[in-house]
């Protein structure tokens, strides 16, 4: 517990994951966002510095959680000219636990390592609460040697970690699990809309389905949520867009076609684009509920 951490990205993961290792006793020495005021706020209440550069997280820290949106700021992050995560980064470790392409997971484990510095993929397939809780579901990607050194802490944000394999292979998997459950929460959305356009009562479906092949974890978690409209946002819809995309890639690189992933991700860019990108994924039932949609 003696080493030093340092979080890049403090949305509602990534401050409720470094709020978990405070609990149990690591040292969070700061904290960097785009969004100064909340990096402020959470550098105050962990009594860390709040970075106002990336390398200085760099510098005060001897392992880095990086917990950013996209590829696009995976990249600005580790190489932007006027200031970057790998600024003498010899000898620290960077876990990046965004949902990401593998290319870019990469690119960024390549450059690290040239520089002397360790890299894992750190995949969750879990919430927010988990993330407060240490209860992760964390699929890492990376050198066996790394990912037992960095064991300990793994284990204390999750309640299941699997090595996945070398760089680039925890951000396969969690694409497919991803994409999955996109098209498990479409799947649904029409399922109830159908559901409900018949006239049907839709907590008599929901139980028929919970009893039979209709059964999900997506049931459990998004039905009422659909029914209710109550959408606050656990896990995006713009996230669903992106994540779904991403396998779309990942297939296309592979040569494979996925016409209901295609089909998937079509639906959550459409809400992307109606400006409902911020709602939960379950939010995809105001495109198939009758009179939902303009």
């Amino acid at each position: 517990m003696n080493q030093k951490i340092g979080f890049v990205g403090i949305g509602r993961m990534g401050a409720n994951m470094a709020r978990n290792l405070k609990d149990k006793g690591y040292e969070i020495s700061s904290v960097n966002d785009v969004n100064k005021d909340a990096a402020a706020e959470l550098s105050q209440e962990l009594g860390c510095e709040h970075a106002e550069t990336l390398a200085q997280v760099t510098e005060s820290s001897d392992i880095i959680f990086t917990v950013v949106t996209n590829d696009k700021a995976m990249r600005s992050i580790y190489f932007s000219e006027s200031d970057n995560l790998l600024t003498n980064a010899e000898g620290k470790t960077f876990i990046n636990c965004a949902t990401l392409s593998p290319g870019i997971q990469k690119e960024v484990a390549d450059a690290a390592e040239a520089l002397g510095a360790g890299v894992l993929e750190g995949c969750m397939a879990s919430s927010i609460p988990q993330a407060r809780e240490g209860k992760l579901y964390l699929m890492i990607g990376g050198k066996e040697e790394i990912f037992n050194s960095m064991k300990p802490v793994l284990e204390d944000m999750s309640i299941n970690l699997k090595h996945i394999g070398e760089i680039g292979k925890a951000a396969q998997v969690k694409a497919l699990v991803n994409m999955v459950m996109n098209i498990n929460t479409a799947g649904l959305a029409e399922g109830l809309g159908l559901a409900d356009a018949l006239g049907l009562d839709l907590e008599m479906v929901c139980d028929v389905f919970s009893q039979t092949g209709a059964n999900s974890r997506v049931l459990e978690t998004d039905a009422e949520d659909m029914i209710a409209r109550d959408h606050e946002a656990w896990f995006s819809a713009e996230h669903a867009a992106k994540d779904s995309g991403i396998a779309a890639d990942i297939a296309n690189d592979a040569g494979v076609k996925l016409p209901l992933n295609d089909a998937t991700c079509a639906q959550f860019n459409k809400l992307v684009t109606d400006g409902k990108g911020e709602l939960d994924k379950s939010g995809v039932a105001e495109l198939t509920f009758k009179g939902r949609h303009q």
